[in-house]
């Protein structure tokens, strides 16, 4: 079970969203490490957290988004563990149909994962492309 909580940095860096993953024994590839993509999983399994699209409350105002571009660099590799690990997500720019994510995979001894996502607003009902809207830009603002 996964559970996520909002934390501000103690430096001037930006506001972190914190979401908290458990390494379960079907992440692991044949090294006994988490498999590259599981650690992808993870980072969606953050974003998703962030975004918060709907559930009781109704979300957070934010409207469908897609992923257009993810990148990855793979700093160490991830092993077996009983504690969850903390995927960490901020926004690192936002523009008129667009904004841009980066994210650590990291615990208090070391950073497993360095990542990117652009995350593009989306009309579900014509099936393209959108501008975001100003509650989705302020939310964003939050985190920048």
């Amino acid at each position: 079970m996964t559970q996520t909580q909002d934390e501000a940095t103690a430096t001037a860096a930006p506001r972190r969203h914190v979401h908290f993953q458990q390494v379960r024994y079907a992440d692991l590839d044949p090294q006994q490490h988490v498999n590259n993509v599981r650690m992808l999983t993870y980072l969606e399994d953050a974003r998703i957290s962030f975004l918060n699209y709907g559930g009781i409350d109704g979300g957070r105002g934010f409207g469908a988004m897609v992923v257009a571009r993810q990148e990855a660099d793979y700093v160490a590799p991830l092993l077996p563990r009983s504690e969850p690990v903390r995927v960490e997500l901020w926004v690192t720019e936002v523009r008129n149909a667009s904004c841009s994510l980066a994210y650590e995979i990291l615990d208090d001894d070391k950073v497993y994962l360095r990542a990117r996502t652009v995350l593009v607003g989306f009309d579900v009902a014509k099936q393209s492309a959108r501008r975001l809207n100003d509650t989705e830009r302020a939310l964003l603002a939050e985190y920048a």
